[in-house]
């Protein structure tokens, strides 16, 4: 892991929040994150098992305090159910991405081989290019991408972090 992928990991936060489902909530939360500077890296948000309710993971960098009070502002909300951070021992977060490579004869092989040491699988391919569709954690996606690069990325997909609470503990 080089040294600026190691600081990003470490300044590098995963947020949950049950949230109502209704219009007008992703707004209200990311205005939040908004007005206190934070950028949003990524975002995914799906139903949960009752209709009712939506999963928010949200992934940010920056000052831990101010994120902690985002989180209470967050938490605040009338449609906000729950607001927590996860770290890494209390949760799984996982990744998708789909990273579409060039192709000709002279590199086809190296680059199954890639996919192959990085449990992925190809989902697409033409006489030119190779799709491929990986999941796991942010930096194993990094380390993949790194390799893959050197083959020509013609495009990269990233779905952002899912998180979920190990163990009986809610996320």
């Amino acid at each position: 892991m080089t040294e600026l992928q190691l600081q990003r990991s470490q300044n590098s936060h995963t947020i949950s929040l049950l949230v109502a489902n209704k219009p007008g909530v992703l707004l209200r939360i990311s205005l939040i994150f908004s007005r206190r500077g934070f950028n949003i890296e990524s975002l995914v948000v799906s139903p949960t098992l009752d209709g009712r309710f939506s999963r928010m993971t949200i992934t940010a960098q920056g000052d831990p305090s101010i994120l902690e009070q985002i989180i209470k502002q967050a938490a605040k909300l009338v449609d906000v159910v729950h607001a927590t951070e996860h770290k890494d021992i209390s949760a799984v977060q996982k990744e998708l991405a789909l990273v579409k490579v060039k192709l000709n004869p002279e590199t086809t092989g190296r680059v199954l081989q890639v996919v192959e040491h990085f449990k992925a699988t190809t989902v697409d391919l033409t006489s030119n290019s190779l799709i491929i569709q990986a999941t796991g954690s942010s930096e194993k996606l990094d380390a993949m991408i790194s390799f893959l690069s050197e083959y020509g990325i013609i495009e990269l997909v990233r779905t952002g972090k899912i998180v979920m609470a190990r163990g009986k503990e809610k996320t």
